[in-house]
């Protein structure tokens, strides 16, 4: 029987020391003014070179971070897979403005990381972040619109976009096409799935774009490429239906991963600053309706769609459950929480027979800072996160007397 309240099973992969540490963590992360200081503060240290890598390592890069390269996350891949979990492998790399060499150096990172999953029996994914490889500055002058969501990016109106390049950015774009397509293809070869990341509203457009046209080439027989929609903008019930209808008119198979979404402050901040109706919804009663519906019809259409349901909320992972037990579809769902979160989610469900797996970002300290600070940040914004968070690591350190 499914129980998300088990703690001797959510945390049995941690040791005492571990847990207790978590219970501190957590602990901290429930004063929203220290996270928010903590986030301005960190990158300003990093730059002027203070001695605080080694802090963050020993406390946030620990919980949520796999190790510094593939090689050191190792343990922790032997570890979930001893616990029937899987791993989406995630080299954190994030979107700078760089040259070809740079970007050239990531796409091998993210080849290496393909051969590296291919020789593990739990990496049947690794995610992809599209600002690894490719100009930030040239996504957002391709999106359709700077300040309004696009519901679906049609071929024509991103041809439109891409006529109005330079000759050099043409061949930018070229190359971000052609990098995706290497990864795509070595992954297919391999047989594994690619996530292409969701990023932030004003760069999302041209990254959709990519998505399509990789799915159009590699999920004719099975799911490779599978594109992440960010069910907090009010937009993509639209989106995913009308990609949907895409895949049926070109005969390919519809694979995402469903994700409330991870730039929330910074899409509003961005709104209010320069007064644009915000693509976010506007309170977490329509986030979860949105996502809920999704997860309707994606199981309900299993058959020609593969979806993961990538979530820490336990309502909605309890109906994705349900309903796949309803529609006989539990092979054809996948579940994923990030590391270092909801573990109840994860191990109980891997626990009961469930595909489920854990969100894995490895790189050096310095390279997943970004994202180290949006788990801080995440866990201190979303109502109820932290405490739940925490209450089950309470419940098990006094179950276990420690």
């Amino acid at each position: 029987m499914l129980n998300f309240n088990d703690t001797e099973k959510a945390f049995a992969y941690k040791t005492d020391q571990q847990l207790k540490k978590a219970r501190f963590l957590f602990g901290i992360m429930q004063f929203n003014g220290l996270v928010k200081l903590g986030t301005i503060l960190t990158p300003f240290a990093l730059k002027i070179h203070l001695p605080i890598k080694g802090i963050i390592k020993n406390t946030l890069f620990e919980q949520f971070v796999g190790g510094t390269s593939l090689e050191a996350s190792s343990a922790v891949i032997s570890m979930l897979e001893n616990q029937k979990v899987d791993v989406i492998l995630d080299y954190g790399v994030e979107g700078g403005e760089y040259d070809d060499g740079r970007y050239d150096a990531a796409l091998e990172e993210f080849v290496k990381v393909i051969r590296f999953a291919a020789t593990k029996k739990n990496a049947p994914f690794i995610s992809v972040k599209l600002t690894g490889l490719a100009s930030t500055k040239l996504l957002s002058k391709l999106n359709l619109n700077a300040y309004e969501v696009s519901e679906f990016v049609s071929d024509q109106r991103m041809n439109e976009k891409l006529a109005l390049l330079d000759v050099h950015e043409k061949a930018a774009w070229e190359k971000l096409v052609k990098r995706t397509e290497k990864i795509c293809s070595i992954a297919s070869e391999l047989g594994l799935g690619i996530m292409i990341d969701a990023e932030e509203t004003w760069i999302q457009d041209p990254i959709d774009h990519i998505a399509l046209k990789m799915s159009r080439k590699f999920n004719q027989k099975k799911s490779v490429v599978y594109n992440t929609l960010q069910f907090y903008r009010h937009d993509r019930i639209a989106f995913m239906q009308a990609a949907y209808q895409d895949s049926l008119d070109h005969g390919y198979q519809l694979a995402v991963k469903i994700v409330r979404g991870a730039y929330m402050e910074k899409e509003r901040a961005r709104a209010e600053k320069l007064q644009y109706r915000s693509p976010i919804h506007i309170n977490k009663e329509a986030v979860d309706k949105d996502y809920n519906e999704a997860i309707d019809f994606l199981i309900q259409h299993h058959t020609t769609c593969s979806v993961i349901v990538a979530s820490h909320n336990e309502n909605s992972t309890l109906k994705a459950v349900q309903l796949s037990i309803q529609e006989n579809a539990q092979d054809a769902l996948h579940f994923s929480q990030l590391y270092g979160m909801s573990d109840n989610l994860t191990f109980n469900l891997a626990s009961d027979g469930y595909h489920v797996s854990k969100y894995l970002p490895f790189g050096p300290v310095e390279e997943v800072i970004p994202y180290l600070l949006r788990r801080a940040q995440e866990n201190s914004s979303v109502a109820g996160q932290t405490s739940r968070e925490l209450s089950l690591i309470r419940e098990e350190c006094k179950r276990r007397g420690i």
